[in-house]
């Protein structure tokens, strides 16, 4: 047997040139397809009428209240679940409990139920016929049909979003440091903001990013349990299908066209955040090389 044979590497998967170049070639056809067509007809589609057309759609007052209640529920549902996902990362990663498992399974619930399912169950809690609404009707609180459900139905569909981009972050970094801190006598409170938030912070702001983009675009649950009425509980999503059932096509792709480049911001500032956060990563190696 040559030296050459046996040294000789085992070929890898795509080696074959015709079969990476044709890999390589189904899956730009696939996001030209799937992805940047659907993209690039809403922008054409947005403005086939002229600017005039695409302005008073954005101007118009039900786009605008449309527009403003999307913003509040991501101001509400947001922060919230930034909070739990912190919560229940730190709980879940830094302690042991009984339950700890059944915590995460939980936690995950929103991935697998469909949002129209998880709208329909809140019909079944906060509807008049529902578990809570004698109780409600008698205090004249009103959930559903209203802001408060689409925000509840908000927080729901993205609860996971935060906590699952910590959790595994946390499970790798281990509880070593946290448990240095305390026995130096930092209380829990310091210890999260001086020890544990900064080995975290990248994965938390892009959950934060990825939670805001599924709120905005929420449409299932917030369809069931908003109403659908025009210029009061609409969301963007509720009121692009409206113009589109209205046969204003050129207004729903208007409207879209906002969606859309949330996508995009989405998409950029998600790039940015990875750069951040590997840049962080090879510099802090670097620096652990050359103390070693």
């Amino acid at each position: 047997m040559s030296v050459f044979s046996a040294h000789r590497k085992p070929p890898r998967v795509g080696d074959n040139p015709v079969f990476r170049r044709g890999l390589i070639g189904i899956v730009l056809v696939l996001v030209a397809f799937v992805i940047v067509a659907p993209l690039v007809i809403i922008g054409v589609e947005a403005f086939s009428k002229g600017w005039a057309v695409y302005r008073d759609t954005i101007t118009h007052p039900d786009t605008q209240h449309a527009i403003m209640l999307t913003v509040l529920a991501a101001l509400i549902a947001v922060p919230v679940n930034t909070a739990f996902g912190i919560a229940a990362a730190w709980a879940i990663t830094k302690f042991d409990f009984w339950g700890r498992r059944f915590l995460l399974v939980v936690i995950e619930i929103p991935f697998s139920v469909s949002p129209i399912v998880a709208g329909v169950a809140y019909l079944f809690v906060y509807g008049l016929q529902g578990l809570f609404g004698p109780l409600l009707e008698a205090y004249d609180i009103k959930i559903l049909f209203a802001v408060p459900g689409i925000i509840i139905a908000s927080m729901f569909v993205t609860a996971p979003f935060v906590a699952r981009e910590l959790i595994p972050l946390m499970q790798a970094q281990g509880r070593d440091l946290e448990e240095a801190a305390t026995s130096l006598g930092a209380s829990g409170f310091r210890t999260f903001f001086a020890v544990t938030l900064p080995n975290v912070k990248w994965a938390l702001l892009y959950g934060v990013i990825l939670c805001n983009a599924r709120v905005m675009g929420e449409f299932g649950a917030v369809s069931v349990v908003s109403g659908n009425i025009r210029g009061q509980t609409n969301t963007l999503p509720l009121h692009i299908e409206l113009l589109y059932h209205d046969y204003q096509a050129a207004g729903a792709f208007a409207s879209a066209s906002i969606l859309a480049l949330i996508a995009v911001f989405t998409i950029i500032a998600k790039v940015a955040l990875e750069r951040q956060g590997a840049g962080r990563v090879r510099k802090q190696a670097n620096t652990a090389e050359k103390a070693s």
